[in-house]
């Protein structure tokens, strides 16, 4: 399967105990969450230009340093929102020297990119807590960074892209997307014996257990959440949690979970048995599904799945980019 990384420094989730239910309706969009206070400030001292989505300029009437991280929104958006700081979503920054406005370093604006849980962007900068806290999908926001707000080991990894190596720094942030952190679908009843069992998380992260028996020699998918979201068809880009266990060695061989970084699932992008898993499924539905050795790597194996393996996924389905 191909997976897009995370463009900064990834933290792990922390697992909660296991219960075996699921949330009603999609959090990230049905979400009650109250903005922090912006300081007016910020949007009259530091002009912002460009077009939301895309890399923006500032310019400032005079260097802009702040005690304390304060922010501003340029643009509301009405998307979903980030009701909790560890919902994946696609954050894009660009940086500037709050000395003379110039640009030091951003992120692509990519398209592709993964979602990633929000709060990674806080391991190096903590100052934009408040500014990330309850903002929604389209929203852009100019955040003066103070000192404090820096993360002493994010200014040595820019240091060459120069970062300074004290004071504040201006950024502009824009939250292009937002989703929930796990399907949210009512819970479907399997009777088929023989495969894996799955419970939750009060996060809805799953566990899996595989059973003491022979593998099937068919693909299984069970609907085991059924959302109620858009259904995903051909040529589209499914955005998915997932976790994936080999069955012989019942361990875990790859986790979104566990990496921050959602999956952009397409048809020709992940291996047949975890696209036909997931195509004609709905957005907010949980999907478990246990992939023959001929529709995941076959002969080859692939890293850390040895060859003529089956494969057990469990997938939520948190959003659909629809095809072009």
């Amino acid at each position: 399967m191909r997976k897009i990384p995370a463009a900064l420094t990834v933290t792990a989730l922390a697992a909660l105990s296991l219960v075996a239910c699921a949330p009603a309706g999609n959090p990230a969009a049905n979400a009650d969450c109250t903005r922090p206070a912006q300081n007016e400030a910020v949007a009259h001292a530091i002009d912002v230009s460009g077009a939301e989505g895309e890399i923006p300029e500032i310019s400032l009437n005079q260097p802009f340093e702040t005690e304390r991280s304060i922010f501003a929104d340029i643009a509301r958006g009405d998307g979903p929102v980030i009701a909790d700081l560890d919902q994946p979503g696609v954050v894009d920054m660009s940086l500037f020297s709050a000395e003379t406005g110039e640009p030091i370093i951003g992120t692509s604006y990519s398209a592709d990119a993964a979602p990633t849980r929000v709060s990674t962007w806080l391991t190096q900068f903590p100052g934009l807590e408040a500014a990330l806290t309850c903002a929604t999908a389209g929203t852009r926001t100019v955040v003066a960074l103070s000192e404090d707000g820096v993360d002493e080991a994010a200014r040595a990894q820019y240091a060459m892209q120069g970062f300074p190596a004290e004071g504040g720094v201006i950024a502009v942030v824009d939250v292009r997307d937002v989703y929930a952190r796990a399907a949210w679908g009512s819970p479907v009843y399997n009777a088929d014996a023989g495969v894996p069992s799955v419970v939750r998380t009060t996060e809805g992260r799953p566990g899996i257990t595989v059973p003491d028996a022979e593998a099937p020699q068919e693909l299984v998918v069970q609907t085991l959440l059924q959302g109620d979201g858009a259904e995903i068809g051909e040529g589209d880009t499914a955005i998915v949690q997932y976790t994936g266990v080999t069955w012989d060695d019942k361990t875990v061989f790859d986790s979104s979970w566990d990496s921050g970084a959602l999956l952009r699932a397409t048809g020709d992008g992940v291996i047949p048995g975890f696209w036909q898993a997931v195509e004609g499924q709905k957005v907010g539905s949980q999907v478990l599904a246990v992939i023959p050795p001929e529709l995941g790597y076959g002969e080859q194996g692939s890293g850390r799945i040895p060859a003529n393996s089956t494969l057990v996924f469990v997938i939520d389905i948190v959003g659909v980019e629809p095809a072009s």
